[in-house]
């Protein structure tokens, strides 16, 4: 058993005991404002010790998945959150998806009767990592008013870093690959800024996507990856459940299938 499991373990079979990385993680929510269609914008702020990092949605080859339980709110039909540019970051052969500093995570929430407050109310479950990675759990129990108008500049920013649409010409082929199928992808749109690179979706947990491929001539951007079956052997590949998205510096672009 390697030292990160067997403390990770001991982390959390002693819930009770208060966790000795604590501070590498101070967490608050932002309030935000109301859209004209009832849904209130807000976000959570992490903000990492220096030399520690959290993980994106999909925290590639090593990291803990961040998860989301809001079983105790109230008037809350729904709570998304939009995701902004993360970083690709590779050490010892192993390649994450993460977020240093501050991280600003905008989260839109729906009311169930948009005249009323909305309770937040849960858990949010995050890898915090530097030497060793270790679980860190947030408590969330804020109260979100129906008249809002804290256009919170911090929520601004982030919300602009969200991958957006915008490729063009997309174009996805499939090969057989010497362990499961070679997925080649082109596009067309304007360089993202420095060294370009992407994540990989699959929609299928048992599906993973070898690091990828990524060059340039001109516009067009081309992107090649293996994608191979957990169960090894032959499989279906549901082009539809595919989402990649492609990350630089400056910009990043959301592509969601891959017909």
């Amino acid at each position: 058993m390697t030292k990160t499991l067997a403390l990770l373990l001991a982390l959390l079979a002693l819930p009770a005991l208060a966790n000795p990385y604590a501070d590498k993680a101070q967490t608050r929510v932002l309030h935000g404002w109301v859209e004209p269609d009832g849904t209130r914008i807000a976000a959570l702020e992490i903000t990492l010790a220096e030399g520690w990092h959290t993980y994106w949605r999909a925290p590639g080859d090593a990291g803990i998945p961040p998860s989301f339980n809001w079983q105790g709110s109230r008037n809350l039909a729904s709570a998304t959150p939009a995701w902004p540019r993360p970083t690709v970051y590779s050490q010892n052969g192993m390649r994450s998806i993460i977020y240093t500093g501050r991280l600003v995570l905008p989260i839109s929430l729906t009311p169930k009767t948009s005249d009323k407050p909305i309770r937040v109310k849960g858990t949010v479950d995050i890898g915090v990592c530097k030497d060793i990675c270790v679980p860190f759990q947030i408590v969330v129990d804020e109260t979100i008013k129906a008249d809002s108008t804290a256009a919170t500049q911090a929520i601004k920013t982030a919300l602009a870093t969200v991958p957006r649409t915008g490729a063009q010409h997309v174009s996805c082929n499939t090969t057989l690959g010497e362990r499961g199928i070679q997925l080649t992808v082109t596009a067309s749109l304007p360089h993202l800024g420095g060294a370009e690179d992407a994540a990989i979706e699959t929609g299928d947990p048992l599906v993973w996507a070898t690091d990828p491929e990524v060059s340039r001539s001109g516009q067009t951007l081309t992107l090649k990856t293996e994608l191979i079956h957990a169960l090894s052997g032959a499989f279906a590949l549901n082009r539809s459940a595919l989402r990649l998205t492609l990350i630089g510096t400056d910009n990043a672009i959301d592509i969601q299938g891959c017909d």
